[in-house]
């Protein structure tokens, strides 16, 4: 390897977290550092996340995928249910959802369980999605082994034709997912490695217990 990558160093400067001005519920704090990030720091996707499941190989496997929506109740993002993600979540509905912000020096990290949306809601933002992403959600076996790209614009121009001048169902193999948060750790960097760690936890009863974390 050409580059010693222990020389890459970064001083972390742009901001704190203090435990004392955190909110109780921790999706106010989302919601004030997404719009933050959103309005304030060059961040091509603010929405961009990671979500991580557990494979049906017993592997962890990580991707990035765009946050839709977010309420006080969870996150939701839309897939292929029966895409390698898909499977892995009806198996073990157990995923972790991460945001990195590198320009405001900023990470979330979420654990919590996947819920299929309701119909509706799928059915709602399906129709939203421009007509080429409909039918690429048609035209994509997601996950499966595909013959080549020249197979894929083929069966995509197929679909172009049947579907002219007529409106796009939505597959019922495609839609969201709601992950409810049980756990969610807001990390700012700072000087010297001792980087702000609050972490919030649900208890039994429902509430949000947060603490500092050693970095």
């Amino acid at each position: 390897m050409d580059k010693d990558l222990s020389n890459y160093r970064k001083t972390y400067d742009k901001g704190e977290l203090l435990l004392t001005e955190t909110p109780e519920n921790p999706m106010e704090l989302f919601k004030k550092w997404f719009h933050e990030v959103d309005t304030h720091f060059e961040q091509d996707e603010t929405n961009a996340m990671t979500v991580s499941t557990i494979g049906l190989d017993g592997f962890p496997k990580n991707r990035v995928v765009l946050l839709k929506r977010y309420t006080y109740e969870g996150f939701i993002f839309f897939t292929n249910y029966q895409s390698e993600k898909g499977l892995a979540i009806a198996n073990n509905p157990h995923v972790c959802l991460s945001f990195f912000w590198p320009g405001a020096e900023r990470q979330i990290i979420i654990k919590g369980s996947a819920e299929i949306l309701a119909e509706n809601l799928s059915d709602g933002y399906f129709e939203s999605r421009p007509r080429g992403s409909q039918l690429g959600a048609i035209a994509s076996l997601q996950s499966t082994i595909v013959k080549d790209r020249a197979q894929l614009e083929a069966d995509l121009k197929n679909l172009e034709a049947s579907f002219e001048g007529k409106e796009i169902p939505r597959p019922d193999y495609w839609g969201g997912y709601m992950v409810k948060p049980i756990s969610i750790e807001f990390w700012q960097g700072r000087p010297n490695r001792l980087h702000d760690r609050i972490h919030y936890q649900l208890d039994e009863d429902y509430n949000w217990v947060k603490n500092r974390l050693s970095p």
